[in-house]
C-alpha cells in the first residue's frame, strides 16, 4: 500500500500541504530571509477507553498546522499557525521574521548542507494503514479486551480500563535549498491495565500492542489475558534483603536501558556536556555481546523514514558494534556545535534493535542463578552526566535458576557505564516497544536495596 492518504480522510490532502509549504517559503524569500524551512501537517486521531464495561472517554481530534523557520544569516526565528489560509501564512512568516531580527546570532544555526539533503523518491515504507474503526467498533474491542482481563481469575478485582487508539497523519517538509518531501503514516494500539487483589494485598499490571498496520496488532482478548495474568502473578509480593546480585530486565522494560543510551549519545546532551558518553565514539561502551542497529528503512517501522526532521537522508548503521560506540545521534545543529557531521537524526533515533542472543527467557534465568527479574520500573533516578542509576522496581526473585516469588518495594542501583559493560546476555525473547526492539537483558551485578 503506498504511503499516500485518501484525499477525503485528512483535513488537507497532500498537494494542499505542499502548496502551503511552498507559499511560506515564497513569502519568506520576499521578506528578505536568506534561508527558510516550512513544515505542514494534517492528522486525525481517535481514543476510546472503557472501564468496568462502561465507556469512560471518547476522544477525537482533527488537526492541521504549519511551522515556518526563517534565517537572516545566523539569526533564526520560528512561528506556527493552525490556520493555513494565505493571510495566516503571511502572518506566521512575518512573525518568524520579526523574531529572527531580534535574536542573537548563532554560528551553528542554519539549514543542512545541500549535499546531505534527501533527493530521491520517498518510496513505499508501508507506513499508511488507516484503521477506519468506528467509535462503536472501538468500544466493542475495548470491552472485549477488558472482559478478557477480568475473566482470567476472580481475583481481578478492579480495572484501570482498556484503551483503543488510532492516529493517521500526513506531512510535507520543504526548504529554500530545493528540498520538498513528505509522506503519510498511521499508528494503532490496544492496551489494558487491571488490578488483582487477595486479602488486603493489591497489585496492578498492564499489557499493550502497537503497530502501523492494525492487522498486526495482538488480538484484544490476548492483550487482556496477558494484562490479567501479569497482575495475578504479582500477588503475594515480598520485599527482599539488600544484596548485590544479577538483574534481568524483562524485554518490555529492557528498552529503557536503550533509551538512556540514546539520550546520552544524542547531540544536544553532548554539546551541553551533560552526558556520560562524552568523547566515547570509537570506544567500547557496552559488553562485546551487544550490537545495536539503527534502521530507518524498516517497512512498517514506527520510526521509519527516508529523511530526518530537516530533510537529511537517513541510512542504516550499527550504532553499537560488538560493544563499540561507532557514532552519535546528531542533527545539523548539534553536529556543527560539536564540529562533526550530521547523522540524519534530527527528530530522534530510527528503529533501534538490539541483536538477540541464543538464550530464551528460561535460559537467561538459569544463567543468572540467583537474582532479580525486573518487570516494571518506577521513578526517574538517572543522572545523565555521571550515569548514576537508581530506580524503584518490581519483579520476581530467582533462586536456582527459577522464579520463586514476586518482589515489590525494592530499588535497583548501579552506574549505566558499568551496567552496559556488564551485560552478560541479550535474550531472544524479543519484544518491540515503540521504535525499540530488544530481548531481555541480563546485567551481571547490581545493588538491589530492599529491607
Amino acid at each position: 500500500m503506498p504511503d499516500t492518504p485518501a484525499a477525503t480522510l485528512l483535513p488537507l490532502d497532500h498537494p494542499a500541504l505542499e502548496a502551503a509549504c511552498l507559499r511560506a517559503l515564497e513569502i519568506a524569500k520576499a521578506r528578505g530571509a536568506s534561508d527558510a524551512e516550512a513544515e505542514t501537517s494534517a492528522s486525525i486521531g481517535q481514543n476510546v477507553t472503557v472501564r468496568l464495561g462502561e465507556v469512560e472517554t471518547v476522544e477525537y481530534n482533527r488537526d492541521k498546522g504549519l511551522s515556518v523557520t526563517v534565517y537572516f544569516g545566523e539569526r533564526r526565528g520560528n512561528a506556527s499557525t493552525s490556520d493555513l489560509s494565505d493571510a495566516a501564512i503571511v502572518q506566521a512568516v512575518e512573525a518568524a521574521c520579526a523574531i529572527a531580527r531580534h535574536t542573537a546570532p548563532d554560528p551553528a544555526a542554519g539549514l543542512p548542507d545541500e549535499k546531505r539533503l534527501f533527493r530521491g523518491e520517498a518510496g513505499d515504507l508501508d507506513l499508511w494503514h488507516p484503521w477506519n474503526l468506528s467509535v462503536e467498533a472501538a468500544i466493542d474491542l475495548a470491552r472485549r479486551t477488558e472482559a478478557a482481563a477480568r475473566g482470567v481469575d476472580r481475583r481481578i478485582a478492579n480495572s484501570e480500563g482498556a484503551t483503543v487508539s488510532s492516529w493517521d497523519a500526513d506531512f510535507v517538509l520543504a526548504n529554500s535549498r530545493g528540498f520538498v518531501g513528505g509522506y503519510a503514516g498511521s499508528r494503532a494500539s490496544v492496551g489494558c491495565g487491571v488490578i488483582a487483589a487477595e486479602g488486603e494485598a493489591m497489585q496492578r499490571d498492564y499489557w499493550y500492542t502497537a503497530a502501523r498496520d492494525p492487522s498486526l496488532l495482538e488480538a484484544g482478548e490476548a492483550v487482556g489475558r496477558r494484562a490479567g495474568e501479569r497482575a495475578l502473578a504479582r500477588l503475594a509480593a515480598r520485599r527482599v534483603a539488600t544484596a548485590e546480585v544479577p538483574v534481568l530486565f524483562e524485554a518490555p522494560v529492557a528498552g529503557s536501558l536503550v533509551g538512556h543510551f540514546v539520550s546520552a549519545a544524542s547531540g544536544s546532551s553532548l554539546y551541553r556536556r551533560s552526558s556520560f558518553l562524552l568523547d566515547a565514539a570509537g570506544k567500547p561502551v557496552f559488553s562485546p555481546c551487544v550490537t545495536i542497529r539503527e534502521d530507518p528503512h524498516v517497512p512498517g517501522g514506527l520510526a521509519s523514514g527516508r529523511f530526518d526532521g530537516e530533510g537529511v537522508a537517513t541510512s542504516a548503521r550499527d550504532i553499537v558494534a560488538a560493544g563499540v560506540l561507532t557514532g552519535y545521534f546528531l542533527s545539523s545543529y548539534s553536529a556543527r556545535k560539536l564540529g562533526l557531521e550530521t547523522t540524519g537524526n534530527a527528530g530522534g533515533s530510527h528503529n533501534l534493535s538490539v541483536a538477540p542472543g541464543e538464550d530464551d527467557f528460561a535460559a537467561l534465568l538459569a544463567r543468572m542463578g540467583r537474582g532479580l527479574v525486573v518487570t516494571e520500573l518506577m521513578g526517574q533516578g538517572v543522572n545523565a552526566v555521571t550515569g548514576d542509576y537508581s530506580r524503584g522496581a518490581v519483579g520476581f526473585w530467582v533462586e536456582g535458576g527459577e522464579i520463586r516469588y514476586p518482589v515489590e518495594e525494592v530499588t535497583i542501583a548501579g552506574s549505566l557505564p558499568a551496567m552496559y559493560r556488564d551485560i552478560v546476555a541479550v535474550g531472544r525473547d524479543v519484544v518491540q516497544r515503540g521504535a525499540r526492539t530488544t530481548g531481555s537483558i541480563l546485567v551481571g551485578r547490581m545493588t538491589v536495596a530492599g529491607s
